[in-house]
């Protein structure tokens, strides 16, 4: 039969896989891409070995079914023959060879035959190959080795044998026998045997195949409910020492072929890492072998078409068992017959070159890639094999082929993620605070309006209050009791002048003169009038380069006097205040740090509303920190608070930090 060939053995399905990369590791072919995050398997290079599909926890490989054109092969009227590989025995685990082969008559199949005696034909081939010629040979029987050869190694396709597999030489057998029309349907544990089936060389050979998986799949179908079973044994040519082809060295054993270590004529690999070291070896001469006896798998017992989870050796005993009980029952005589009938049988095929290979990148290339995933020297190439090639620089390669992303490198995608995390925790915290000045400038803007109008409405009144308690004050007799109160009205009337001016100072929209300011002169005029207690130090850190802003001096020296005043308040029992002067091109920063009491955790938040103080009744009108606020922001510049009031924390103080651009905005002319 022949099928597309760019239609893969084995699919990624895409919904199911985690991209975890242990099929890239496990393919021996390199068949599978990691394109935008997920893995594709490349049809042309894939070998169909069925390592992925045995490996992958999350089932996410899927085979290629053959199930519904077997039942339309079966439906067709055409004598049909089930050809079974000899591994059966080690998945069929809950049924005799006659009930199994029974079951298989039952699905409608006309012919139920054992290709361990194609295997028998192949055995005897390659002993004839090896008598009669000097040639070396790489045996011919694994659909996933001489697939490998083809596609990666085409310089030896000359050396391997020219005999058919066991599967090929059984259908060739049958139709002898039945007749050219016969189908024929394989059924066994390998998924590379598709391939070879499909192909352009074996054309026509085999009409389709069926893993025993699929086997399983069927016996358990609809159709043999309610049909009465009936054991049976298989058709004739039964087979001999052939049935033991899937087991290691079983086609040495079948041929009587002696694997010698002390002259390494013959040579026995299993298994993905043993099968590509043995014919890179055998293609380098280094192995000097007659025969070279591989197969992909370790045994075809261990064929990814197989559903059983039995371990290597249970399986092995189960087909030495069945082949030896079979031999005990089986007519020698019988045997020997078929064989002689198909002495000259053809059993002779070719190969054709199908390169694969991609040339390696150069040096400089495979550096830059190193480079782009961290790799600098040999002390960053951990060889860590998380991305499911053994080298950092093995994964650079095929990166440069297409076949692999730089994110499968797990060193490199944690340090991106760290990198990743670092800058989003950077923007969450920019966020968060242009959140909490966007919050704070809505409440101060509303406190702003509901100060203006108060401020407007009791300064009236206020200001007759205040009038006429000075005159009283001044008519009343000094020592009198009247006097006294008088008094006391006179000093709360101008205190609540003084809020009420605050009240307007803040609500205003206070027009900022700009003006070149030098900011360390400023700051040494300003320490020299400030007036401080004798137990509390101040001091000017000035780490400016350049020293020149536009501001408007008068406010900005009113913001520091503000905050100067505040420290001298923390600090009842004397302290150091610090202002720092320091900046970029940008950008001027002047902090005013002090040494007092601190202010609580729990206040931060609220300490530039309007009348919020944590001072005592009398004492203050909260308004000072709402109005520098406001100076700052007219100054398009920004100012934070950092405080500590837990000495259990370290050392307690408060730090203001007022950042301010050197150059005014320009206005935006209306259009």
């Amino acid at each position: 039969m022949t099928r597309d060939k760019s239609h893969p053995l084995v699919i990624t399905q895409k919904d199911k896989c985690r991209v975890c990369y242990t099929c890239v590791r496990e393919c021996p072919a390199k068949a599978i891409r990691i394109a935008d995050g997920q893995a594709e398997v490349i049809p042309e290079r894939c070998i169909g070995c069925g390592n992925c599909v045995k490996v992958c926890s999350q089932n996410a490989k899927k085979v290629l079914s053959s199930i519904a054109e077997v039942y339309d092969i079966l439906a067709s009227g055409s004598k049909v023959a089930a050809i079974i590989a000899p591994s059966y025995p080690a998945d069929f685990i809950d049924m005799d060879h006659l009930e199994f082969v029974g079951k298989i008559r039952a699905l409608g199949f006309d012919y139920v035959n054992e290709v361990g005696f194609g295997a028998d034909l192949v055995a005897r081939e390659m002993k004839r190959l090896l008598t009669e010629t000097d040639q070396r040979y790489i045996s011919t029987a694994c659909p996933a080795v001489f697939g490998y050869i083809k596609r990666y190694h085409p310089q030896i396709v000359d050396k391997l044998a020219p005999v058919v597999s066991p599967m090929i030489a059984t259908a060739r057998a049958l139709r002898q026998i039945h007749g050219p029309d016969l189908k024929v349907v394989f059924i066994g544990p390998c998924i590379a045997k598709m391939g070879e089936a499909y192909s352009d060389e074996m054309s026509g050979e085999i009409d389709e195949v069926l893993t025993f998986g699929e086997l399983h799949h069927m016996f358990d179908d609809n159709v043999l409910k309610g049909i009465d079973i009936k054991k049976s044994d298989f058709d004739p040519p039964y087979a001999s020492r052939g049935s033991l082809f899937p087991i290691r060295r079983g086609l040495l054993q079948a041929a009587e072929i002696n694997e010698d270590l002390l002259s390494n004529d013959v040579v026995s690999a299993n298994g993905k890492a043993n099968f590509i070291e043995a014919i890179t070896e055998f293609g380098y001469g280094d192995l000097n072998a007659r025969l070279l006896d591989v197969l992909c798998c370790d045994g075809c017992i261990m064929g990814a078409g197989m559903t059983s989870k039995e371990p290597l050796y249970k399986r092995r005993t189960r087909v030495g068992n069945a082949v030896r009980k079979a031999q005990e029952i089986r007519n020698a005589g019988e045997w020997r017959k078929y064989m002689g009938k198909f002495r000259n049988l053809d059993l002779s095929r070719t190969f054709t070159v199908f390169d694969q290979r991609i040339p390696d990148p150069e040096e400089a290339n495979i550096a830059k890639i190193m480079a782009k995933i961290g790799k600098f020297g040999k002390s960053d190439e951990l060889n860590c094999g998380a991305c499911g090639y053994e080298t950092c620089r093995e994964h650079a390669i095929a990166i440069l082929k297409g076949l692999a992303e730089s994110e499968m490198c797990l060193p490199y995608t944690i340090e991106k993620l760290h990198k990743t995390i670092k800058e989003l925790h950077l923007s969450y915290e920019q966020l968060d605070d242009t959140k909490a000045a966007l919050i704070q400038s809505e409440k101060l803007a509303s406190m702003g309006q509901l100060a203006a109008g108060i401020a407007h409405e009791v300064n009236n009144p206020l200001g007759v209050v205040v009038m006429y308690a000075h005159l009283l004050a001044e008519d009343a007799e000094p020592d009198s009791e009247m006097s006294e109160d008088l008094q006391m009205i006179v000093e709360q009337a101008d205190r609540c002048k003084n809020i009420v001016s605050g009240l307007l100072n803040f609500a205003r929209q206070t027009k900022v003169e700009h003006k070149n300011v030098n900011i360390a002169d400023m700051l040494n005029n300003f320490i020299r009038t400030v007036q401080v207690p004798g137990n509390i130090a101040i001091k000017i850190d000035n780490r400016l380069e350049n020293p020149n802003a536009e501001i408007d001096r008068d406010q900005i020296i009113q913001v520091i006097t503000n905050l100067v005043n505040n420290s001298i308040t923390a600090m009842p029992d004397g302290g150091t205040i610090t202002i720092l002067a320091e900046g970029d091109k940008s950008n001027v920063k002047i902090s005013v740090k002090d040494t007092g009491t601190g202010i609580p955790k729990e206040h931060l938040s609220k300490v530039f509303e309007p009348f919020f103080t944590t001072k005592k009744i009398g004492h203050g009108t909260g308004l000072g920190l709402s109005i520098i606020y406001g100076i700052v922001k007219m100054h398009n510049g920004d100012i934070k608070v950092e405080s500590n009031a837990d000495p259990t924390k370290g050392a307690t103080g408060t730090n203001f930090r007022i950042t301010l651009p050197r150059k005014r905005k320009p206005k935006h002319k209306a259009v």
